[in-house]
């Protein structure tokens, strides 16, 4: 299917979420033999909810490692230790993709924007201030 899409032109490919980086790798190596040269960007999906996050998987062919799954065992009604969580897991998926030579990712942010800027903030990512927000501070 991605031979195809290259053959119609596609210049870049970002993968579904995954939690198994030795499997994004895998696919990686299939890829590069059947001649295909293009960028693939990982997909990278911060855990918000573990339950949701599952069937959603489930549904999509992903696979949830046992270590993720006791990652968020008992964290059910404590929103913000899970998020805490998530980010770290997330965070540590990204810094081991990027020890194997990894340098580029897309996050699946599911609409928690904040859970994406901790696992940023967590990989020394900082925002950088606009001039808008210089001028603001200038002002004050």
């Amino acid at each position: 299917m991605l031979k195809r899409k290259v053959d119609n032109g596609a210049t870049l490919a970002i993968t579904q979420f995954f939690f198994k980086n030795d499997l994004f790798e895998a696919y990686l190596e299939r890829v590069r033999r059947a001649g295909i040269s293009i960028p693939i960007v990982p997909g990278i999906l911060p855990v918000h909810d573990f339950a949701r996050v599952s069937t959603f998987a489930g549904r999509c062919g992903a696979t949830i490692p046992d270590w993720l799954r006791r990652g968020f065992e008992g964290l059910d009604n404590e929103p913000q230790s899970r998020a805490m969580v998530a980010a770290a897991l997330a965070a540590e998926q990204v810094n081991d993709l990027i020890a194997r030579g990894v340098d580029r990712f897309h996050f699946y942010t599911m609409n928690r924007a904040e859970l994406t800027f901790a696992v940023c903030h967590l990989l020394g990512l900082r925002p950088r201030i606009g001039f808008a927000q210089q001028e603001l501070a200038k002002a004050s």
